[in-house]
């Protein structure tokens, strides 16, 4: 008994690729819709075009907002805390990847921030989480400091903002 390949036709069409055939979906470079994008974050509308990146290094999840006030931090942690994650604090004074350790491959600093105390194990309201960052603010007003939320069911880290950047950086 030989073997043999087992070939049948396949009807319907073809995989096209992920490419939209739609010439209507992105604005083209030089056009009006490209020229005049705006953000909103629902109280001033901001053009893109006024954004300058030379010394506004933009991080995490709403960092491109404005500063966040308390009432805004607090919804995010209601948020985390619905969904049953757990609230933790970092900080760090340069707030991003440098290399001045070690120049080989794979190797960074500012990879991993310091923890502000311990995750906030059991934390049950956002007010609590609001008190140890103004600690945090005083003990390291010239720091970045963000909020993480990890998910202990799925083992990894679900979310994380930064909440202050040091008044040097901050437009």
């Amino acid at each position: 008994m030989s073997a043999g390949t087992f070939a049948a036709p396949i009807s319907g069409t073809g995989f096209v690729g992920l490419k939209s055939t739609s010439p209507n979906l992105y604005p083209r470079a030089g056009s009006i819709g490209w020229e005049k994008k705006t953000v909103s974050n629902g109280s001033k509308t901001h053009c893109m075009k006024t954004w300058n990146p030379i010394n506004n290094k933009k991080f995490e999840t709403l960092s491109y907002l404005p500063p966040l006030s308390d009432d805004s931090i607090a919804k995010q942690v209601d948020y985390m805390l619905k969904k049953g994650w757990i609230p933790c604090l970092e900080f760090d004074e340069v707030g991003c990847i440098h290399r001045d350790n070690s120049r080989t491959p794979g190797y960074y600093d500012g990879r991993y921030w310091t923890l502000w105390k311990l995750p906030m194990f059991g934390c049950t309201d956002s007010s609590q989480v609001l008190n140890e960052i103004h600690e945090c603010k005083k003990a390291y007003p010239n720091a970045y400091i963000r909020c993480l939320a990890f998910d202990n069911h799925r083992h990894m880290q679900s979310t994380a903002f930064v909440i202050q950047k040091p008044t040097s950086t901050s437009n």
